[in-house]
């Protein structure tokens, strides 16, 4: 990040807009035509969960509570954004990607634990390893892992959990403060909110995969088109685990400038598009649950 500019003023418009999009799918457009507006609020709350990641890396301003304070709110309701940040923070040590265990991020499992699962369970993971599934099965399953570790950490007294909980809960009464007046309904937003988690899967889906070389674990999708606008750029994913302090709308033109090294770095693993990743994943998994490098029973 160059830290020479006090303001990222590119992410502080996109923050406005964002916020603008949420009003505006709240209130008229949902009093114009209610699919119009959980469209447009599925839409804001991808973006403004995509805005949230940049602000945990640093942006847009130097203050680390001024940054907070932009993206406070819970849109999305469900993931408080502290939390967000620090596990999001640990899955950047490289290192670990893709581990069961020290990877919050992670979507394989130790094949010891897959194969004490029952076969319900495993056969609703493999259905989760499908793009399909992950879209719509995905938000569910990842908020229901997630809730039981948060409560898991509650209990165990975890104060920086609880702490992120309450911060949480008061931007969350605000936030259901709003639905109660606005034309929208409730059941409406809580569906949008889905529908956003439901397209952020579609950029989490194949971000990494099980390879002995840490580089070689993170993607890189060369044309994101309008999913790469609202996923931040992310698509060119081993840019930012390189460069993860680097901003959004610098991205695009580093790997334009280094396109070679990056795809040499990750031992070419990149797409040409989410288009050919729809196509060849949609019905079909493109990884095993178990993680293939660990030793099994």
């Amino acid at each position: 990040m160059d830290r020479r500019r006090e303001v990222e003023w590119p992410t502080l418009g996109l923050l406005a807009a964002c916020y603008l999009v949420w009003l505006l799918a709240t209130t008229w457009a949902a009093a114009l035509w209610l699919p119009l507006g959980m469209a447009l609020l599925a839409l804001a709350v991808t973006l403004h969960s995509s805005l949230q990641h940049e602000v945990l890396h640093g942006h847009p301003f130097r203050s680390r509570r001024g940054n907070e304070a932009t993206v406070f709110l819970p849109i999305g309701l469900f993931y408080p954004y502290r939390r967000f940040r620090d596990l999001h923070l640990a899955h950047h040590d490289d290192e670990r990607l893709t581990d069961p265990y020290d990877d919050p991020e992670s979507n394989f499992l130790d094949p010891k634990v897959w194969g004490r699962l029952p076969r319900w369970h495993q056969r609703l993971l493999r259905v989760n390893n499908t793009l399909l599934g992950r879209m719509a099965l995905g938000p569910v399953i990842g908020t229901i892992a997630f809730f039981r570790d948060e409560a898991r950490a509650i209990r165990a007294d975890n104060a920086r959990v609880r702490r992120a909980w309450v911060l949480h809960l008061a931007g969350l009464a605000a936030v259901l403060g709003w639905i109660a007046v606005a034309p929208m309904p409730f059941w409406a937003y809580v569906v949008s909110a889905y529908l956003g988690m439901s397209v952020l899967k579609v950029r989490t889906f194949l971000e990494h995969r099980a390879h002995e070389e840490a580089p070689g674990r993170t993607v890189v999708v060369e044309r994101g088109g309008a999913l790469g606008f609202l996923f931040l750029y992310n698509n060119l994913h081993i840019v930012h685990h390189t460069r993860p302090r680097l901003p959004w709308y610098r991205l695009p033109a580093l790997y334009a400038a280094e396109r070679e090294a990056f795809l040499a770095r990750n031992h070419g693993y990149s797409y040409r598009s989410y288009g050919e990743i729809f196509r060849r994943y949609f019905l079909s998994a493109k990884d095993p649950v178990p993680h293939p490098l660990m030793p099994g029973d």
